[in-house]
């Protein structure tokens, strides 16, 4: 698979996680429905000032959204209580009541 074939699944997936249609990612972007619909299918290749947004919209690297190893020099923490993070376990979205469980956990079992 090349860089654009992953770039394009990445941005398929990652909208898909936040519950987006293709309507609110580019509403989003501030760019035509279509013209996004033809850059997720393939029909079109997504500029590099569209990728710098995409990243910086879903929160990753462009690295990240292009299949590229991450280059990490930090531990790359995140805080439970943040909601605008995405948590996953083996590729898969954590299930908020999970997330609470493991919240309760976290404080002994107590809210």
């Amino acid at each position: 698979m090349n860089s654009e074939e992953i770039l394009r699944k990445n941005v398929t997936r990652l909208r898909e996680q936040r519950g987006w249609s293709i309507q609110e990612l580019a509403s989003r972007l501030n760019i035509d429905r279509t013209y996004l619909s033809k850059s997720e299918s393939g029909k079109r290749s997504f500029k590099v000032s569209e990728v710098n947004r995409l990243a910086e919209l879903f929160g990753v690297s462009v690295d990240s959204l292009l299949g590229r190893p991450e280059k990490n020099d930090n531990n790359n923490t995140a805080d439970l209580a943040d909601d605008d993070i995405i948590f996953t376990f083996e590729g898969k979205p954590i299930p908020e009541q999970d997330l609470e469980y493991m919240k309760r956990l976290l404080h002994g079992g107590r809210k």
